[in-house]
C-alpha cells in the first residue's frame, strides 16, 4: 500500500533527517543521558523566559513525532474504508460508476468485463462491473424487475448448463435513479453459486455489477456481499 507524505500545515521539518530515518526503528540509548536544549530566536527588544524555551520544545518534538507517524500512515480515503467497513473503493471516472469491494480481494482481468475483483482462495467470491451500449433512458423501460433480471441470469449471467433460480428481484430508488437489485442460483454439477446483482441504464450504457459466492460459504459471506450491491453508484457524466 502506497505511503502518504503528509505533513500538517503547522508541523516543522525534522532537521537532516529524511523520511527513511524517521520510519527506521530508534537506536538503542546510550547509557549516559542525552541533554535536550531548546534554543529559541529572541524577539527584538525581549528576552525569552524559562517557561517559553520549555514550552517551544514540548511543542517542537510534539510536531515532529506526529510528521513521523503521519509519514507512515496510508492514503487516509483508502485507510479509513479499510478501517471502519473491512471494504476498499472503486471509482471508474471514465464509466461514471463507483462500488465497494471486501478487503483482500485482488483485481483480475476478465475478458469482457470492465472490472473484476475476487478472493484468490475462494474463487466463486468475486465482484464484477460491465456495461454495455444501450439507447433505452431507464431501467424500467426493459420491463419489471423479475422478468429483466430473469432474462439477464439465464443468457448472461449463467452457463446454459447451470439450473437457475430467481429468489428475488426488486426496484429501488437511490438519489433520484432506478436499479433493479436481484438474488439467484446457480447450479452447476460440482458447485452452487449463490449471488446478487444490481443493474441500472444511465450515460447510454446498461449497466450491471454482480457478486456473489459458493453456496456452502453463502451464510458468512452474504452480509458482505450485500454491501457491494448496496454501494453500487452509477453517476451522471456530462
Amino acid at each position: 500500500m502506497a505511503t502518504t507524505r503528509l505533513l500538517s500545515p503547522h508541523a516543522l521539518p525534522l532537521p537532516s533527517r529524511t523520511a527513511a530515518d524517521a520510519l527506521r526503528p530508534a537506536a538503542t540509548p546510550s547509557r549516559r543521558p542525552l541533554a535536550v536544549r531548546a534554543v529559541a530566536l529572541p524577539t527584538p527588544g525581549c528576552r525569552p523566559r524559562k517557561d517559553d524555551a520549555e514550552e517551544s520544545s514540548r511543542r517542537t518534538m510534539l510536531l515532529a513525532a506526529g510528521a513521523t507517524v503521519f509519514l507512515s500512515w496510508p492514503n487516509p480515503a483508502a485507510f479509513a474504508a479499510e478501517a471502519k467497513k473491512g471494504f476498499l473503493p472503486v471509482t471508474d471516472k471514465k464509466d461514471g460508476y463507483s462500488f465497494l469491494y471486501p478487503f483482500g480481494w485482488q483485481e483480475v482481468v476478465v475478458q469482457g468485463q470492465d472490472k473484476v475483483y475476487k478472493d484468490v482462495i475462494e474463487p466463486l467470491e468475486s465482484v464484477s462491473v460491465n456495461t454495455i451500449p444501450t439507447n433505452k433512458q431507464d431501467i424500467r423501460d426493459l420491463g419489471p424487475p423479475d422478468q429483466v433480471a430473469e432474462a439477464l441470469i439465464r443468457k448472461v449471467l449463467a452457463a446454459p448448463t447451470q439450473k437457475t433460480k430467481l429468489i428475488e428481484a426488486k426496484e429501488n430508488n437511490v438519489d433520484g435513479r432506478t436499479y433493479y437489485t436481484f438474488e439467484f442460483t446457480a447450479q452447476a454439477p460440482n458447485f452452487t453459486r449463490h449471488a446478487l446483482g444490481a443493474i441500472a441504464i444511465a450515460n447510454g450504457k446498461f449497466y450491471t455489477l454482480t457478486t456473489g459466492a459458493n453456496e456452502r460459504r453463502w451464510d458468512k459471506m452474504k452480509d458482505r456481499l450485500h454491501t457491494v450491491v448496496d454501494s453500487f453508484k452509477i453517476e451522471a457524466r456530462i
